[in-house]
């Protein structure tokens, strides 16, 4: 994928020349990241970006400074592929941040003017910033009974004491060597996958866990979304019983508004809820371990049931109790019936009665 990349960034230099030496005012062309530009695709279940998009010209001044941002960063990708190297998406920040000769002008005054720049890249060459070599700072664990070899060295996640293996950035160069799970746990908590994992849930349960440490990173999403697809895995997501909990869901089930450029290599549309819902609240008799919602809260929930794939009347059932109770809670309430509560109790009964949400 790197080597394709790296044709597709010279011709856009070979195009940007061209229009100069024919003395037309040089553009770019990038797809519209608004949400009015992104759609639903009832069909395979994710976000999908439409086909709108919008010229940069390097002769309007609107557009000069993200025109020059833009084949900066080009640049510094084509040289990374060239020398198949990486480096994190602040680096390049750095690298490329400097005062124009003669002016007062910088390159880059940010990096939240920079990040903005890769995404219209990816997006415009139709591929993913890892591919461009640009990586960002790892989060995510898993542990299971996987060995896989990563850049030729053999690692075992059954065998990693009580850390997990640190999810990369890139995924793809991972070759699966032996997989034995009958399903992937996605928890949206580091703490809940720590209990989980020092209780062994995964060794009992025959499964792979996998932390995301809130909103799951890019590479994260990519490994849930191979081990769905290339090994038939059913994946059940566990989050914090609040609107962003939910959220959290959406984006690992159906991709993201932001993202939706990448949502086919991202989503993973059969995954399943397992929880945490308002309805486990009072089957549990949690709720005195529950928290007020604020009001951001509440109107992120009724955000949520407008949401395309939220539609089912069980969604609507659970976000509803959401918004009308006006109460949410952590996974960390389940601990309120005991510390092991969650792997000797909740969860097996969720997996016995399958007892999941679409």
């Amino acid at each position: 994928m790197s080597k394709e990349t790296q044709k597709k960034l010279i011709n856009l230099a070979h195009k940007i020349v061209n229009e100069i030496n024919h003395g037309v005012d040089p553009y770019l062309e990038i797809p519209i990241r608004s949400l009015t530009n992104v759609k639903w695709n009832e069909k395979d279940g994710l976000l999908r970006l439409g086909e709108k998009k919008a010229k940069r010209h390097f002769f309007n001044i609107a557009y000069a400074r993200k025109f020059m941002q833009t084949l900066l960063i080009a640049d510094f990708c084509k040289d990374l592929i060239e020398e198949n190297i990486h480096t994190s998406i602040r680096d390049m920040y750095y690298n490329l941040k400097r005062t124009l000769p003669d002016t007062k002008e910088n390159t880059f005054e940010t990096q939240d003017e920079s990040n903005p720049i890769i995404v219209d890249l990816e997006t415009s060459l139709d591929t993913l910033r890892e591919n461009l070599h640009l990586l960002a700072d790892r989060k995510g664990i898993v542990a299971g009974n996987v060995k896989i070899k990563d850049r030729g060295d053999l690692i075992d996640w059954s065998k990693l004491g009580s850390g997990g293996w640190s999810i990369p950035s890139v995924v793809e160069d991972i070759k699966f060597v032996k997989v034995n799970a009958k399903f992937v746990l996605v928890i949206e908590k580091n703490a809940g996958f720590e209990r989980l994992h020092e209780d062994k849930f995964w060794q009992k349960y025959n499964c792979i866990l996998i932390g995301t440490g809130g909103q799951p990173a890019r590479g994260t999403r990519r490994l849930i979304r191979r081990l769905n697809q290339e090994f038939k895995l059913p994946v059940y997501v566990l989050t914090d019983n609040d609107a962003y909990g939910v959220y959290i869901y959406s984006v690992i089930k159906s991709g993201s508004m932001a993202l939706a450029h990448a949502s086919e290599q991202l989503g993973t549309p059969s995954a399943k809820f397992i929880g945490l819902t308002p309805s486990d609240v009072k089957k549990y008799g949690l709720e005195k371990f529950t928290i007020k919602a604020t009001d951001r809260d509440i109107k992120r929930a009724k955000e949520l049931l407008n949401y395309p794939w939220f539609q089912n009347k069980e969604w609507q059932r659970e976000i509803k109790l959401m918004i009308k109770t006006k109460r949410k809670a952590e996974i960390e309430a389940l601990s309120a019936r005991g510390l092991k509560f969650i792997t000797e109790t909740y969860l097996p009964e969720k997996l016995k009665k399958k007892e999941f949400l679409p």
